[in-house]
Protein backbone atom coordinates (compact mmCIF):
# COMPACT_ATOMS: atom_id res chain seq x y z
CA UNK A 1 0.00 0.00 0.00
CA UNK A 2 1.30 3.42 -1.29
CA UNK A 3 0.47 6.27 1.13
CA UNK A 4 1.18 9.50 0.51
CA UNK A 5 0.37 13.39 1.45
CA UNK A 6 -2.01 14.79 -1.09
CA UNK A 7 0.01 17.55 -3.20
CA UNK A 8 -2.92 20.10 -2.82
CA UNK A 9 -4.12 19.66 1.06
CA UNK A 10 -1.39 17.97 2.58
CA UNK A 11 -3.69 14.77 3.75
CA UNK A 12 -2.47 11.80 3.90
CA UNK A 13 -4.34 9.06 1.73
CA UNK A 14 -3.99 5.72 -0.36
CA UNK A 15 -2.49 6.70 -3.48
CA UNK A 16 -2.98 4.50 -6.43
CA UNK A 17 -1.88 6.24 -9.64
CA UNK A 18 -2.30 9.47 -11.28
CA UNK A 19 -2.24 12.96 -10.02
CA UNK A 20 -0.69 12.68 -6.32
CA UNK A 21 -4.44 14.09 -4.88
CA UNK A 22 -6.53 12.55 -2.45
CA UNK A 23 -10.36 12.13 -3.53
CA UNK A 24 -11.24 15.19 -1.89
CA UNK A 25 -9.37 16.99 -4.22
CA UNK A 26 -9.70 15.48 -7.00
CA UNK A 27 -13.76 16.20 -6.64
CA UNK A 28 -13.16 20.02 -6.20
CA UNK A 29 -10.66 19.72 -9.21
CA UNK A 30 -13.37 18.29 -11.08
CA UNK A 31 -16.14 20.88 -10.11
CA UNK A 32 -13.73 23.15 -11.06
CA UNK A 33 -13.09 21.54 -14.56
CA UNK A 34 -16.44 21.40 -15.40
CA UNK A 35 -16.78 25.41 -14.47
CA UNK A 36 -13.78 26.21 -16.54
CA UNK A 37 -15.14 24.05 -19.62
CA UNK A 38 -18.47 25.90 -19.44
CA UNK A 39 -16.57 29.12 -18.95
CA UNK A 40 -14.60 28.33 -22.28
CA UNK A 41 -17.85 27.21 -24.10
CA UNK A 42 -19.47 30.24 -23.35
CA UNK A 43 -16.44 32.76 -24.55
CA UNK A 44 -14.81 31.17 -27.35
CA UNK A 45 -12.66 33.73 -27.71
CA UNK A 46 -11.19 33.83 -24.65
CA UNK A 47 -7.39 33.62 -24.16
CA UNK A 48 -5.57 30.79 -21.99
CA UNK A 49 -4.05 33.95 -19.44
CA UNK A 50 -7.84 35.70 -19.10
CA UNK A 51 -9.52 32.26 -18.20
CA UNK A 52 -7.02 31.13 -15.71
CA UNK A 53 -8.09 34.49 -14.08
CA UNK A 54 -11.87 34.91 -14.33
CA UNK A 55 -11.93 30.88 -13.28
CA UNK A 56 -8.91 31.46 -10.47
CA UNK A 57 -6.95 28.25 -12.08
CA UNK A 58 -3.27 27.64 -12.85
CA UNK A 59 -2.60 28.18 -16.76
CA UNK A 60 -0.31 24.80 -15.86
CA UNK A 61 -4.07 22.89 -14.82
CA UNK A 62 -5.41 24.75 -18.13
CA UNK A 63 -2.64 23.22 -19.80
CA UNK A 64 -2.64 19.57 -18.40
CA UNK A 65 -6.59 19.51 -19.16
CA UNK A 66 -5.60 20.59 -22.80
CA UNK A 67 -3.10 17.70 -22.93
CA UNK A 68 -5.33 15.10 -21.43
CA UNK A 69 -7.69 15.70 -24.45
CA UNK A 70 -10.73 17.06 -21.31
CA UNK A 71 -10.96 20.40 -22.43
CA UNK A 72 -10.35 22.05 -25.87
CA UNK A 73 -10.79 25.74 -27.58
CA UNK A 74 -12.83 26.61 -30.21
CA UNK A 75 -11.20 27.59 -33.52
CA UNK A 76 -11.68 31.25 -33.19
CA UNK A 77 -9.45 31.55 -29.87
CA UNK A 78 -6.40 32.00 -30.67
CA UNK A 79 -5.07 29.19 -27.41
CA UNK A 80 -2.95 26.30 -28.91
CA UNK A 81 -0.22 23.93 -27.63
CA UNK A 82 2.86 23.13 -29.76
CA UNK A 83 2.90 19.29 -31.01
CA UNK A 84 5.28 17.29 -28.94
CA UNK A 85 6.28 15.44 -32.65
CA UNK A 86 7.01 18.66 -35.07
CA UNK A 87 6.03 21.59 -32.99
CA UNK A 88 2.74 22.30 -35.14
CA UNK A 89 -0.33 24.52 -33.19
CA UNK A 90 -2.73 21.76 -31.88
CA UNK A 91 -6.07 22.79 -29.99
CA UNK A 92 -6.10 19.74 -27.77
CA UNK A 93 -3.85 16.45 -27.60
CA UNK A 94 -0.25 15.88 -26.90
CA UNK A 95 0.13 15.15 -31.14
CA UNK A 96 -1.02 16.64 -34.15
CA UNK A 97 -3.35 14.09 -36.24
CA UNK A 98 0.01 14.09 -38.94
CA UNK A 99 1.77 12.99 -35.71
CA UNK A 100 -0.67 10.37 -34.36
CA UNK A 101 -1.11 8.68 -37.85
CA UNK A 102 2.95 8.15 -37.73
CA UNK A 103 2.97 6.61 -34.56
CA UNK A 104 -0.10 4.55 -35.08
CA UNK A 105 1.60 3.41 -37.80
CA UNK A 106 5.26 2.52 -36.04
CA UNK A 107 3.35 0.81 -33.64
CA UNK A 108 1.02 -1.22 -35.27
CA UNK A 109 4.85 -2.42 -37.58
CA UNK A 110 5.62 -3.41 -34.56
CA UNK A 111 3.24 -6.00 -33.58
CA UNK A 112 3.11 -7.39 -37.27
CA UNK A 113 4.00 -10.89 -37.37
CA UNK A 114 6.87 -11.04 -39.83
CA UNK A 115 6.46 -13.38 -42.37
CA UNK A 116 9.13 -15.45 -43.92
CA UNK A 117 9.62 -15.10 -47.36
CA UNK A 118 9.47 -18.56 -49.06
CA UNK A 119 11.98 -20.60 -50.61
CA UNK A 120 11.92 -22.55 -53.63
CA UNK A 121 11.91 -26.14 -52.87
CA UNK A 122 15.30 -27.73 -53.98
CA UNK A 123 15.25 -31.22 -56.27
CA UNK A 124 14.70 -33.81 -54.23
CA UNK A 125 13.23 -31.78 -51.30
CA UNK A 126 9.73 -30.99 -52.86
CA UNK A 127 6.57 -32.85 -51.93
CA UNK A 128 7.86 -36.70 -52.74
CA UNK A 129 5.00 -39.76 -52.99
CA UNK A 130 7.28 -41.99 -50.48
CA UNK A 131 6.56 -45.72 -50.63
CA UNK A 132 6.77 -48.23 -47.26
CA UNK A 133 8.94 -51.02 -47.55
CA UNK A 134 6.56 -54.45 -47.54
Amino acid sequence: MDVRNCKSCSRLFNYIGGQPLCPECIKALDIKFDEVRDYVYDHPRAGMQQVSEEMDVSIAQIKRWIREERLAFSDESQVGLECEGCGKMIRTGRFCDMCKTKHINSFTELIKPKEEPRKKPEKGQGPQMRFLDR
